[in-house]
């Protein structure tokens, strides 16, 4: 969907700083589906997103809260085609980052009232993580962030990530 630009010489241009602006974020994913009405029948039924435009039936932009897109769809590539083949390479997963326990407990009911079947679920000290596929297999994780005054550190001080036992009755139980 991008054109060819005219780019400037890189030996003319100041050099960069090292490291990406701390303010910076992830904006928004495109994910190649093979079938629109069966990814929205994911994304804004079982997930929740809202839908706030749809392109010739060929593209659908989702987003929470009015966001222009966290989330597109599109057939432009894929139309009728099947899912990535394991060993592949391409999109590990996608991660939608909810605000608290009780916002993340909600997602998982609604994926286990839609019969969608989990993959894994994990304590990474840092963050609770729920992980499945959408229809088309792209993974997709759905988590928490713990305070990072909570994260685990080392004795030097650097991050510690744990791949622990999520409980995931406990986490329902944050809906009662």
């Amino acid at each position: 969907m991008h054109g060819a630009i005219a780019m400037p010489d890189p030996a003319s241009l100041p050099s960069p700083a090292r490291s990406i602006d701390p303010e910076a974020r992830i904006g928004h994913v495109h994910l190649k589906v093979a079938d629109l009405d069966r990814a929205l029948g994911f994304w804004r039924d079982v997930i929740g997103l809202e839908v706030q435009e749809i392109w010739a039936g060929q593209a659908a932009f989702l987003s929470a809260g009015g966001y222009h897109h966290h989330i597109a769809l599109n057939t432009w590539e894929s139309a009728g085609g099947p899912p990535p083949a394991p060993g592949t390479t391409g999109l590990y997963h996608v991660a939608l980052l909810y605000p608290d326990r009780r916002a993340l407990a909600t997602a998982l009911l609604r994926v286990l009232q839609a019969g969608i079947p989990l993959e894994g679920a994990s304590d990474h000290g840092v963050s609770e993580a729920i992980y499945l596929r959408d229809p088309d297999g792209n993974g997709v994780e759905l988590y928490r962030d713990r305070p990072r005054v909570e994260w685990p550190r080392t004795s030097e001080g650097t991050l510690h990530m744990t791949n622990r036992r999520f409980d995931l009755q406990a986490l329902l139980a944050e809906l009662r």
